[in-house]
């Protein structure tokens, strides 16, 4: 595998979303949206306006389980599918190039989109913090902003392996939305429906590791035991073992639920 075409292909899908402006609408959206729940998210307690960061990322983390995975998943449902339906699938592979160096350069392309678009949306929100809390006091934000980064990054990758298996682009948008679904609405509820039916019998250390099983709840427990602060205001703290939540356990297991879907993904789209 060279690298070079691996960047060269990256390099053509930033610049085509750049160039339809999909990364400034994105970082937009993301900013209005960052902006309007930091300020009004304790309107409920009777405060508005730019509190603590721990309340700030507190109020944050359910806006990116709902909003990074769908965009995610919108971004790169038809990464595959949809240059197979364009018929410019192979024209691409009649180059000198491999299948693994064009999925790999689509993918990091993308993901260099959706980062710079999530690091440009939530960068206004920083830089208002910071110049009301100090710059010391900056770092869970950008640890929360980091996890923003890499639940895009799943999801996308997710996406990705969607647009290998799927035979056309109808299939693969049913799917992408299927699977935000089932991550972002559904896993939860079956969980705790599980819970409720068996009278909890079934719980114990196995409701915590099947968490794991949702990168949706991986990035919250991520975020959720990153301050004692944020800890206190969810109800995870009494399920979630502190062996298990680490900060650095849940960033490797965030990347390997980039590398699963990446690999299948080469796997089927091998000749």
């Amino acid at each position: 595998m060279e690298f070079g075409q691996v960047l060269t292909i990256a390099h053509k899908e930033l610049r085509e979303r750049l160039r339809n402006r999909w990364v400034l609408a994105v970082a937009l959206v993301f900013t209005v949206f960052a902006l309007v729940i930091a300020y009004f998210g304790g309107a409920q307690q009777g405060a508005v306006g730019l509190r603590s960061i721990e309340f700030t990322i507190t109020s944050l983390v359910s806006l990116v389980i709902y909003l990074i995975p769908l965009i995610a998943l919108l971004l790169g449902f038809d990464a595959i599918v949809g240059e197979r339906e364009r018929g410019s699938l192979d024209l691409l592979l009649a180059l000198p190039i491999t299948r693994l160096e064009l999925l790999l350069g689509k993918y990091l392309g993308l993901a260099a989109a959706l980062s710079l678009s999530t690091v440009a949306g939530f960068g206004l929100v920083a830089l208002l913090l910071g110049a009301q809390a100090g710059r010391a006091a900056l770092a869970p934000y950008l640890g929360f902003m980091g996890s923003s980064v890499l639940l895009g990054l799943v999801f996308l990758s997710l996406a990705v392996m969607l647009s290998v298996l799927a035979a056309d682009r109808t299939r693969a948008s049913g799917l992408a939305i299927a699977l935000w679904f089932f991550f972002v609405l559904a896993f939860d509820l079956l969980l705790l429906g599980l819970l409720v039916v068996t009278g909890g019998q079934t719980g114990g250390d196995w409701f915590a590791w099947a968490l794991l099983l949702n990168p949706a709840d991986v990035f919250r427990i991520l975020n959720v035991f990153s301050l004692d602060d944020v800890r206190s205001l969810y109800g995870l703290t009494s399920i979630v073992p502190q062996a298990l939540a680490k900060p650095w356990l849940m960033s490797l297991v965030m990347l390997g639920w980039i590398v699963a879907p990446l690999s299948i993904a080469t796997w089927r789209f091998r000749p």
